[in-house]
Formats: C-alpha cells, structure tokens, sequence
C-alpha cells in the first residue's frame, strides 16, 4: 500500500487506477467525520492527478460500511475541529473537506465502489452518489435513516428513484428494510453482484478496463454530460449540447489518435487531460 497521511484510510495506485480502503474493520468501517475528511481529501487528490483513470473504493474485513459512527449523544455527524488539519505526505497541514462538499458527480474521474460486504445507512447513500457500484451477492444493505428517528440523507432522496424508480426507492427509504446485494442488482442499483469473495477484482478489472481503453478526456466530457442531462428536462437542448460537444472532440488530438489506433490494432496514446475544458457556450 502506497504511504499516506491517513488514519482511517488505506491506498495504492496501480495501473493508473487508485484503490482506497476503508480501514476501521473492528468497527466495521463505521463512518467518523475524519474518514469524511480524509476520504474527501483522497478523492480532491487523485482527481487532480492526471495518471489515475479510476478510483476503486471499497471496505476493509468483512463489511463495506456498517453507517456513521453512532453514540448516545447524537454527535456522529458533528465533525471535531481537531480533526479537521489532515497532514499530507510533505508534511504540510492541508483541509480536507467532508466528501459531501466534493460532488463526486462533477469529478473528472470515474468512482467505483466494490461493496464487499455489509453497507448500511451512511455506507450506502455515499457509495449511491458514486458512478458505478459492484456488490457482494450476500451483501447487506438498508437506508435504515427512518428506524433511526433521522430522514434520508447523502442525496440520496433524489438519486435513489433515478436509479431504482419511484415506487421501489420509497419502499426502500420508508421501511429502512434489509436487502441483498443480489436484490440490489435486479433493482439496478448496483451493476454487478458477485461472490463475495471476487467483488475487489472484478471492480479493479472494471476500473482497469477504463483506464487502458478510454481517452481521459472524453470519459470525463461524458461523465459531465451524463450528470448534467440526468437532470434536465429539456430534450432539444440536450441534444444540442450534445452536439456542440461531439464536434469540439472531435476536434482535439485523441479523437485522430483514437480512429488510427483502432485501425491499426493497437492501444491508444492518450494526449488530452482529463481536465480539458470545454468552449464556452455562444
């Protein structure tokens, strides 16, 4: 594992694709307000580098997530101020920001979640803002928010219905009812569900596979557009959008470079950063 300045997070790059761990399996990777942080500061971090593709995250032990750290005084979603200086590798006090302040959706770089167990409450609505998801077949899941006195929370009362429809996310949100990762798939709020045992692999094969094969540039244009036409409602100017963007690819270096290396058999040679801007809008 790659050294870093984080408690409760473990992390290595490989292959151009960074794998996070959430590293408190006694407490099953219960979420504290300095894993928010550190997780947020990890993601700011890996999205700036131009050599990480993807990001892979998943739990340490046997559960993904088992929610927010509780106790009697209600005080798990408070953050300490004296956790709020994340130390970085060079020694330097840095502030890393909760992730619900980072908006993974408008990230330049694909997140993946590899839920290789139990994720609950707080461990699945912020896997649930993430871009894909792959489960354990025998995982655990449940928005336990209304057995708990509290409302959904993690954005998750406007994206769940998005990716399971309506009727399936209030029976899900209003009961807080316990389901598999097996039910999640067939409900298509995860991809994949997997033997246990395979659920890290197959994500990091999935995290891989984008990183060899797609342009860094156009993976995080679509990305962008992905989130930005999930919600709108105006057809034609989405269409339009799209095609103002289609034509100013196609108009940068790996659009050539992806045609001749197809054509010739090979694997590409990205040149444009993921961060490329886009034109401004006439």
């Amino acid at each position: 594992m790659t050294e870093t300045p984080y408690r409760t997070l473990l992390l290595d790059v490989s292959d151009s694709v960074a794998l996070i761990t959430l590293n408190r399996p006694e407490q099953l990777n219960a979420f504290t307000p300095r894993m928010g942080l550190e997780l947020g500061h990890a993601f700011t971090t890996l999205d700036r580098s131009e050599e990480v593709r993807a990001i892979v995250v998943t739990g340490a032990g046997r559960a993904f997530c088992s929610g927010a750290a509780l106790d009697r005084e209600a005080s798990s979603f408070r953050a300490d101020p004296g956790e709020e200086a994340v130390i970085d590798s060079a020694g330097e006090a840095v502030i890393g920001p909760p992730i619900s302040d980072i908006a993974p959706w408008t990230m330049a770089t694909p997140v993946l979640a590899a839920i290789n167990g139990n994720a609950v409450g707080l461990g699945l609505t912020y896997p649930l803002q993430w871009d894909i998801r792959i489960a354990a077949e025998t995982a655990r899941m449940a928005f336990v928010f209304t057995r708990r006195g509290m409302i959904p929370e993690g954005n998750s009362l406007w994206l769940l219905s998005r990716a399971v429809g309506a009727s399936r996310a209030a029976e899900l949100l209003f009961t807080g009812r316990t389901f598999t990762g097996k039910e999640a798939c067939e409900m298509g709020l995860v991809s994949r569900a997997v033997p246990e045992g395979e659920v890290v692999d197959a994500t990091l094969d999935l995290a891989r596979e984008i990183a060899a094969n797609t342009s860094p540039a156009a993976l995080a244009t679509t990305k962008r557009l992905f989130y930005e036409q999930l919600a709108s409602s105006d057809r034609t100017r989405s269409r339009e959008i799209e095609r103002s963007t289609f034509k100013w690819l196609l108009s940068e270096p790996d659009a050539a470079e992806g045609i001749v290396a197809f054509l010739e058999r090979r694997a590409p040679s990205w040149q444009t950063s993921k961060h490329l801007a886009p034109p401004a809008e006439p």
